[in-house]
């Protein structure tokens, strides 16, 4: 009876595996951007596909809920599928520890609901190599998740990928509470002034003392500072045909998920999360990447959350590779620098992306746009729409391209920073052709920023149906061919509703705004050609302060 009731029961387990083995994913058959009336030509998207063959990781001699590594076991069945002409490689639902997992063309690696896919704390086990790191070729640790060259690739399921992201950050004082604060102190590492604490020695100097680093760098001679190069978790480096669907990526040593120069990418129901204090935790990271969605996924960072990408300074210049053909639509950021990001690494270019229905609760800013001098780089052809943000610390929507840049002196009138101009070079950011409409934001503390370059103004942004209640206004400093058209602001602090300085070709139309004691301030020498036009209100000189010698640049349109 014993003999007989094991049989049985070992029966039902292999009917149940059988029954849930992974289907492969099938070419849909309605494109993916479909009725979406994009303002570009959109080449349709290609979707990988696979044999139904499964490989399943246990077959492999991994041992699940033991914390003995399967790495080998993990490695070796996506080996064996690929020789195999392809196919799924099973993780089974369990705790699963593991080092590096290196993806190969034509591996769909699916997991189970209840999988937990743990990356080691053994910093060992990630060798150095050349790699990339923001936006830059660099000596890095192997990534947790990596492929290089691949075609015709997935990562599919409900489980978790867990990068262990502690044993490699650094962390500060003021982003923890006074508990969590002594809990990575009495865990070792290394404390710096008081307020900062780094994993290890070789943490500290990467950060701390850089003039101890070698000179230039080799993978021997960098062995002694590995520590100091996180990795970022997911890498997939010049690949074509990937699709992310379902699963969980979070705690990343650095950056989250890092596609670097794909094509045909498709990210789909993705939950991408990083601790809100994690150094250079960001979401997602677009880099030179060509033709994808990004759909139905929500974000929880420590940094820039939808992040668009194209190399840094000269090496981005040099790669020449833009990220483009891209819609965003769909997702949820609940924490995060940035909600929507371009740049600042966006040297060999941003253009032709649509993004669509994006919510962003508690951003420290919601659109943000950033760049500087020596990056070059241009970004245009960018279409926002139906974008809803709450409670956001900053700015809704803010341009910078003269992020982290200083300037000695300020507008008498608007007291917006004067800049110094620069000859135009191929180092010389440019912003242009963007249109947002249907922006919402219930709560920030600015409504919207742009700050440009004398050189290189930013340029014909469209602002249509627009509802912002905020602290302040509208503040803009070196920009061309600005529109806002049936724009409402509600100010919670009386104050200017739009201070302009030495930018050129304004248009305020079917322009709303309460809670402003003066409506319009507008300063800069270069400033030109400015018309306001108040919906259902009459302007007088008594609502614009302008400086005098530019006041016949000012139209009142009523």
């Amino acid at each position: 009876m014993k003999k007989q009731f094991c049989s049985i029961t070992m029966s039902l387990l292999l009917t149940a595996l059988v029954a849930c083995q992974p289907k492969a994913p099938v070419q849909p058959e309605v494109s993916a951007t479909a009725g979406l009336n994009l303002p570009f030509e959109m080449p349709e998207i290609q979707q990988p596909t696979f044999k139904a063959d499964t490989f399943n990781i246990l077959d492999f001699g991994a041992v699940a809920n033991d914390h003995s590594l399967a790495t080998e076991a993990i490695n070796t069945a996506i080996t064996k599928c690929s020789q195999a002409g392809g196919g799924v490689v099973l993780i089974p639902a369990g705790l699963w520890t593991t080092g590096p997992i290196y993806m190969q063309s034509n591996v769909n690696l699916h997991t189970a609901n209840g999988a937990y896919i743990q990356f080691t704390a053994d910093l060992s086990q990630y060798k150095l190599i050349d790699s990339y790191f923001e936006g830059l070729s660099e000596i890095r640790c192997e990534s947790p998740i990596m492929g290089r060259d691949l075609e015709n690739i997935a990562i599919t399921g409900q489980g978790i990928f867990d990068g262990d992201g502690s044993k490699w950050r650094q962390v500060k004082i003021e982003k923890l509470t006074a508990n969590q604060w002594k809990g990575f102190v009495n865990s070792g590492g290394v404390v710096v002034d008081g307020r900062k604490w780094y994993p290890s020695e070789a943490s500290m100097i990467g950060n701390e003392q850089k003039d101890k680093l070698p000179k230039k760098w080799t993978i021997e001679n960098m062995e002694p500072f590995k520590r100091y190069l996180r990795p970022v978790m997911v890498s997939l480096v010049s690949c074509r045909k990937v699709l992310l669907e379902g699963v969980t990526f979070q705690n990343s040593p650095a950056w989250n998920v890092n596609p670097l120069m794909c094509e045909h990418l498709t990210l789909r129901n993705l939950n991408i999360r990083n601790p809100w204090f994690s150094q250079n935790g960001d979401g997602l990271d677009l880099e030179s990447c060509r033709i994808g969605l990004v759909e139905n996924c929500s974000f929880d960072v420590g940094d820039d959350a939808i992040c668009i990408k194209s190399g840094k300074d000269e090496q981005g210049r040099q790669r020449a590779k833009p990220t483009e053909l891209f819609v965003i639509k769909d997702c949820v950021v609940y924490h995060g620098h940035g909600g929507f990001v371009l740049g600042s690494e966006m040297s060999g270019g941003v253009r032709n992306l649509y993004a669509k229905n994006l919510t962003f609760i508690g951003t420290d800013c919601g659109l943000r746009f950033k760049s500087t001098r020596g990056r070059g780089g241009v970004v245009e052809n960018i279409w926002m729409e139906d974008i809803r943000m709450s409670n956001i610390p900053t700015e809704a929507i803010r341009f910078n391209l003269f992020y982290a840049g200083k300037s000695p002196s300020e507008d008498p009138i608007t007291g917006d920073l004067i800049i110094k101009s620069a000859p135009v070079s191929d180092e010389t950011p440019a912003f242009r052709n963007m249109y947002f409409k249907n922006i919402y934001c219930d709560g920030a503390n600015q409504a919207v920023k742009i700050v440009g370059i004398p050189e290189m103004p930013v340029e014909n942004i469209q602002f249509r149906d627009m509802l912002i209640k905020a602290n302040q206004g509208i503040a803009i400093n070196y920009a061309s061919k600005i529109d806002f058209t049936n724009v409402a602001l509600q100010l919670e602090e009386n104050g200017v509703a739009a201070v302009l300085s030495n930018s050129q070709d304004m248009t305020f139309d079917a322009f709303k705004t309460t809670g402003a004691d003066k409506l319009f301030k507008i300063g800069g020498t270069t400033t030109k050609n400015v018309q306001l036009n108040m919906a259902g209100y009459t302007l007088t000189d008594k609502d614009v302060d302008v400086l005098p010698d530019i006041k016949d640049e000012i139209h009142l349109l009523n």
